[in-house]
């Protein structure tokens, strides 16, 4: 998502080089730039204008710093502008009611019914809620299995009614269920509809007026562009829903939805989606959407996704083994499946600043470990713990056994090596414990 933008901004910013300060015609320039790469990237006109002019104004009459250039100094104050554009800060989901009440409203084929699949296994491990997914789409049956399929996949109780057809009774009842069985949350799917089926806008309308919400999500496909704007504002007008969720913001998307929906419907964006995995939805933050939009990566979002699968024991018994240079590549395993955890591999390296720009053209899948896992798991127990015994006939029984050849056999162990050098190098005192404990001392 926004690498054609980021691209187009840099270019930018690079008329602004070699000047030794910001003057109108220089600045005209630039933004003129600018302007074009946001309607490029499908933000809206007025959206577009109001941004440009409001850099153009805290941009004239700046004194740019000795320690700054123009270019610099352009780019911080359109990163702050961006920020602004889409919220100034991450907004929390609601949660204060007594079964806490969440309803999920959007077009077809939206995403929803995942979303809410993913919103349950969220809250549920990040906020510690006992959540009960509520089938409300009673147009489409294929949209209750979906539910049932996905709660079981994350191990939460669905709702369901056979044979009921009226989805505000439904609503009514598995809250009264959730407070019957003690779940602290509930999220409510609905069916999809358009702005313009007015029956089905009365019936969302009156699911609201029967459930009374603590928070409404209005769920956007990110790929839908500036229709998404317009759709959310006339959901907007009817609901009063309390934030956005953008969804497939992974695909092959210009981003103009995410740039332009705050402005338009004065809501925050709250969560977003960012693949078709269960875990794939993070909140949204605008401070590290402009770090990324601009070429500066998200270290602390990097950092949160590392700390998710820290394990603490685990580390210290790590630390022990790397002291007295008994790492093995049983050990380097288990490195590489939390790495795996964390998300995909790409997106992960596009958090780190300057790397994203590097692997624009790169392929990387997730399945970019397999031939390594492959080797290890060809090797011998005693092999893995001692890869000193690795000989020519062994590594040849385990190319020939991983479907790899010795060359790539011959690079992992070297690779192996050395992380295990550098480990022990850094296992010195107690800088590997502090450092696994607090992965902010790796920036």
């Amino acid at each position: 998502m926004f690498e054609n933008l980021s691209e187009r901004l840099e270019k930018s910013f690079q008329i602004l080089k070699g000047q030794g300060k910001i003057t109108e015609i220089n600045i005209a320039e630039t933004l003129k730039d600018v302007r074009r790469a946001l309607l490029d990237a499908d933000v809206n006109y007025k959206v577009a204008k109001t941004f440009t002019d409001t850099v153009k104004e805290k941009a004239i009459g700046q004194n740019v710093l000795t320690s700054l250039k123009p270019s610099q100094l352009m780019v911080k104050i359109v990163h702050d502008e961006l920020v602004e554009l889409m919220g100034g800060s991450g907004v929390e989901v609601n949660l204060k009611g007594n079964p806490a009440v969440i309803l999920i409203a959007g077009l077809q084929g939206s995403g929803k019914t995942t979303f809410s699949g993913k919103l349950a296994k969220y809250l549920k491990s990040k906020k510690g809620r006992n959540p009960l997914l509520v089938a409300g789409d009673v147009y489409r049956p294929a949209a209750i299995e979906q539910l049932k399929v996905l709660g079981g996949q994350i191990d939460i109780p669905v709702y369901t009614e056979d044979g009921n057809t009226d989805p505000v009774k439904i609503a009514k009842a598995a809250i009264k269920h959730a407070k019957a069985l003690g779940h602290n949350l509930v999220i409510i799917d609905t069916a999809g509809r358009l702005a313009v089926d007015q029956e089905m806008m009365n019936e969302i309308a009156a699911i609201k007026a029967a459930v009374q919400p603590d928070e409404i999500l209005f769920v956007v496909d990110a790929m839908t562009g500036q229709d998404a704007v317009n759709t959310a504002k006339e959901f907007n007008d009817r609901l009063n829903f309390d934030g956005v969720v953008l969804t497939k913001l992974d695909g092959d998307t210009r981003g103009g939805a995410a740039l332009s929906i705050r402005s338009v419907v004065n809501k925050p964006i709250k969560f977003v989606g960012t693949g078709e995995k269960m875990d794939a939805l993070d909140m949204f933050y605008p401070e590290r959407m402009a770090d990324r939009i601009l070429g500066m990566g998200d270290i602390v979002s990097l950092v949160e996704k590392a700390q998710e699968q820290f394990d603490s024991e685990q580390a210290r018994q790590l630390q022990k083994k790397i002291a007295k240079n008994q790492f093995g590549f049983d050990d380097f395993l288990t490195q590489i499946n939390q790495i795996k955890k964390m998300g995909n591999i790409k997106d992960l390296a596009s958090m780190i600043p300057g790397v994203g720009k590097a692997l624009k053209d790169v392929d990387i899948d997730d399945d970019a470990f397999k031939s390594i896992e492959a080797i290890i798991h060809s090797m011998t127990p005693k092999e893995r713990v001692e890869p000193e015994i690795l000989n020519g006939s062994r590594k040849k029984r385990i190319a020939d056994g991983s479907g790899t050849s010795i060359q790539e056999v011959n690079r992992l162990i070297k690779q192996f090596e050395e992380t295990r050098k550098m480990m022990k190098m850094m296992s010195g005192g107690k800088n590997m414990a502090r450092m696994m404990k607090n992965p902010m001392m790796r920036r």
